[in-house]
């Protein structure tokens, strides 16, 4: 996946653009969520997105998710502000501080906790993140729990020509930069900001489902120019082989362009776990209150 290159053929066109609904998660921390709502249930292979805030925390008032279980699939979080700390039954721990990425591979199971660092809720202050879960496909349901943790320096980062659009690529490939995070199946992961003026077209794979999530500003997507503003979700047809877009008005654009291929297979899905058949989400949930799954030590 590159931007670079003439386009052969027109970009893709918008099927919808869903706004984020809001709610309360884990301790009561805020959250923007796109899907699943009533209105959208998933978008194979991804079925969540979630953005954390952002939210302006007092001293001592800061939350997040304490110790919680998940097995089937992956959680990915960027964050942007704040500082979380995480644990979970395996014996890992890890910190997060604002531009770093965990990507977990919960696979057969673990219990983990995400909760602010004790630091930063000592003194409060801005958070700020994102969430997406990745569905495993039935092959890789059970395997070994995994993770990968990137400090934001250690993330690939590029830059336009004309210097008016800048990647982070998480995962994937962009402006001729490639992630080194590692994914089970075919993903993309980008972060785009664009300055006044500027105007991205992504290559990416006919097959890809893909979307783009506004964090910031204003833009105009697709090939018939679809407005999309903060919170808002942009759906692509799979009906070319580029992703177009632009910035409007004043304001740099900050928006997530995300997409991977669709895995085709049954969903059941039950809180934290996600497999493919009833049969499995019992035996989940009988390995969890069994303990099978661990316990995060006090």
């Amino acid at each position: 996946m590159s931007s670079k290159g003439p386009i052969q053929e027109a970009p893709r066109s918008v099927t919808r653009v869903v706004s984020a609904t809001v709610t309360r998660e884990g301790g009561g921390f805020l959250v923007h969520r796109p899907f699943p709502t009533a209105e959208l249930r998933e978008f194979d292979p991804f079925l969540l997105l979630d953005e954390m805030g952002p939210v302006e925390y007092r001293e001592g008032e800061a939350v997040g998710a304490p110790d919680h279980p998940h097995r089937g699939f992956e959680t990915v979080t960027y964050l942007l502000e704040g500082a979380m700390q995480h644990r979970d039954s395996s014996g890992h721990q890890g910190k997060l501080q604002p531009g770093d990425v965990q990507w977990m591979t919960a696979g057969a199971g673990v219990i983990h906790s995400e909760m602010p660092d004790p630091a930063f809720t000592r003194t409060g202050g801005k958070a700020h993140g994102f969430q997406l879960w990745v569905n495993l496909p039935r092959k890789d349901k059970m395997i070994r729990p995994r993770y990968q943790e990137l400090p934001s320096e250690k993330i690939p980062v590029a830059e336009s020509p004309d210097g008016k659009v800048t990647v982070k690529v998480i995962a994937g490939e962009s402006l001729g930069q490639k992630a080194v995070i590692e994914t089970r199946t075919p993903i993309f992961f980008l972060h785009f900001w664009l300055l006044p003026g500027g105007k991205v077209s992504q290559t990416i794979p006919k097959e890809f489902n893909t979307f783009a999530y506004i964090i910031s500003g204003e833009g105009v997507f697709g090939s018939e120019g679809r407005t999309a503003t903060d919170h808002q979700m942009v759906l692509f047809a799979p009906d070319g082989h580029t992703i177009q877009f632009s910035q409007k008005g004043a304001s740099i654009l900050s928006v997530l362009l995300i997409g991977g291929v669709p895995l085709n297979e049954p969903v059941v899905r039950y809180g934290p776990f996600v497999m493919n058949t009833e049969q499995e989400i019992h035996q989940a949930i009988d390995d969890y209150r069994n303990g099978r799954m661990g316990f995060i030590n006090p």
